[in-house]
């Protein structure tokens, strides 16, 4: 047996580790495609010979037989992503400020909202009403937009949702209406909302399970500064330069971002481009990627096939949460949300009613939580691929960083999910002594210290769930976290909208102790998830893979009924001259 046949030797029944062998001839003839595909390729190479040699060591002794488990892990096909390191961080960077759009663009209102009530001759109860309908928008808009995405590519779908916001933006900024204000604030909802799908589905697209980690928790980032900067820039500009700053200060931001987006971020979309070694549609391509395939013929794998476009379907997105796994964990994950957005949310009106700050003041008290969850976000991330890299190396399985790895039998959901119980039990005990220090009204320090612990124990597990998810759905990731999205803001908006009354009726301390007992009541949500997942993961596969071959097989009869109906239409005529 020669060299390459060693390479690509795996045991019988996983296709995933076939399918990449017989991708190898594929690889060499999408080298012609691009320049930098060559560099690509013979580092592919080498990291086959380094795997094949360690797995010819074996795991446990240089003497001992490969491990057959470590064998299927070994991956022999072209890479994961061929985008550079470089590319890649930029890729990321862009999606960051993408992420950090939508939640600053809920926040950065707050400050406003007396001066709108004034400025329309509204109460503001009306004006609360616009926050409800833009959590409602920021929970339907992404199951559009993510479906979409998995078919289109990611390029169009961020494009269109951030022209949607452009426009929205400019015209909050122009309008002196109540039901104008109501109308556009929806529609801005549906733009800035549509791309937190988005986001997740890219780096998904770009980095594989062993290092997804740390890009997801860049990316978390942006999420997660928007709530703790966008009601100090909100407080500023609406005392200094009047409301209608806010939403041209949102234009300007969303027209600094697309601008290079459009010409230098290229299209992920593996359903579109593969590993990104297949060129986009013409149309889709940003300016780079014309002058890079510009000289190149468009040909691409003799597997890969592009979806036709067809509307997007938000009920691909509901259809998620039918899943016994994805359930629970989206379940849970709304859980965590509704402790976040319950303290977000009355941080202003508690801190005021205790501490008699101005808008300013209570802006800057939003910084310790805010700093809190940008700092679990990004170091978590790493946390994550350590963990990853550890349970691997206990079971004796190789991680190819340079294709990834096929997750089957490997407990990604142990992976995840050991970090998320410590978190959950601290985060559960701060919360309530959060709760108890606003009841007795202690120096100002204390809460702030405890919201900032509280910024990293429930934020934290909050952002490894998310990795989780689009673990679990590789093959739509923007469709999964478009269900997490769907989850997590109509939890948020029912929490935020009956939180005053609980406190009103409970008081402080009980209100906010009943949020943190939900941690502990569902925790055990978590085991069923660790103990069970892998089980219900491999029976989805199953059923999904069914479900794509009978596709497959219907496509076929149909397009051979067709041939057969246009050869009787064109032999016709011919019996007829004889």
């Amino acid at each position: 047996m020669n060299d390459d046949e060693k390479t690509s030797t795996t045991p019988t029944g996983h296709n995933h580790d076939n399918t990449l062998s017989r991708s190898s001839k594929e690889e060499d003839d999408l080298t012609s495609q691009a320049p930098d595909q060559e560099r690509d390729r013979r580092e592919s190479e080498d990291s086959d010979n380094e795997s094949t040699q360690d797995s010819q060591n074996g795991v446990e002794g240089d003497n001992e037989p490969p491990d057959l488990e470590t064998l299927s892990r070994v991956s022999s096909g072209p890479p994961y992503s061929v985008f550079s390191p470089s590319v890649k961080r930029w890729i990321v960077f862009m999606n960051c400020i993408s992420a950090f759009i939508s939640p600053i663009t809920a926040n950065i209102y707050f400050p406003a909202i007396p001066a709108l009530s004034q400025s329309l001759g509204v109460s503001i109860g009306q004006i609360n009403l616009t926050l409800t309908t833009y959590m409602i928008f920021q929970a339907l808009a992404p199951t559009f937009f993510g479906d979409f995405a998995d078919i289109a590519g990611r390029r169009p779908a961020f494009i269109i949702a951030c022209t949607i916001y452009l426009g929205a933006n400019i015209g909050l900024a122009l309008q002196r209406d109540y039901a104008a204000l109501l109308v556009l604030r929806m529609l801005q909802s549906g733009g800035s909302s549509g791309t937190i799908a988005l986001v997740y589905g890219v780096v998904a697209d770009i980095a594989p399970s062993s290092e997804r980690g740390k890009y997801m928790g860049i990316v978390g980032a942006g999420l997660t500064i928007g709530p703790a900067v966008g009601p100090i820039i909100g407080g500023l500009l609406s005392q200094y330069l009047g409301w209608p700053s806010i939403f041209w200060f949102l234009c300007i931001l969303s027209v600094v971002w697309m601008v290079p987006y459009i010409l230098t971020v290229p299209e992920t979309g593996r359903k579109v481009v593969g590993n990104g070694s297949i060129p986009p549609q013409g149309w889709n391509m940003t300016l780079i990627d014309y002058i890079r395939f510009r000289s190149q013929p468009r040909n691409r794998p003799s597997g890969h096939v592009r979806q036709k476009l067809r509307l997007p379907n938000p009920f691909h997105t509901v259809a998620v949460l039918g899943n016994k796994d994805m359930a629970m964990i989206l379940s849970y994950n709304a859980c965590l949300y509704i402790g976040f957005m319950t303290i977000t949310a009355t941080l202003s009106s508690q801190f005021a009613d205790i501490y008699h700050y101005n808008e300013i003041q209570l802006g800057l008290c939003y910084l310790p939580i805010g700093v809190a969850t940008t700092f679990s976000s990004i170091y978590g991330g790493y946390v994550m691929d350590w963990n990853f890299r550890r349970i691997a190396k206990k079971l004796g399985v190789r991680i190819d960083r340079k294709r990834g790895m096929d997750l089957k039998g490997f407990p990604i959901e142990r992976a995840r999910l050991q970090l998320v119980y410590p978190l959950v039990m601290v985060g559960t005990l701060v919360y309530i002594g959060y709760a108890w220090a606003l009841y007795y009204e202690t120096h100002v320090a204390v809460p702030l210290v405890l919201s900032f612990f509280i910024g990293i124990c429930v934020t934290g597990p909050f952002q490894f769930l998310n990795v989780l998810i689009v673990d679990l759905y590789p093959e739509a990731p923007a469709t999964a976290t478009a269900a997490n999205n769907l989850c997590r803001c109509l939890s948020g908006a029912v929490a935020t909208a009956v939180i005053q009354y609980i406190i009103d009726a409970w008081g402080r301390g009980w209100a906010f102790t009943f949020i943190a007992l939900l941690f502990t009541v569902f925790s055990p949500a978590l085991w069923v998830i660790q103990k069970y997942g892998p089980v219900w993961r491999e029976e989805r596969m199953e059923r999904m893979k069914r479900a794509a071959e009978k596709r497959e097989t219907e496509a076929k009869e149909k397009a051979n009924a067709t041939v057969e109906q246009n050869n009787g239409i064109f032999a016709e005529p011919r019996s007829t001259s004889n």
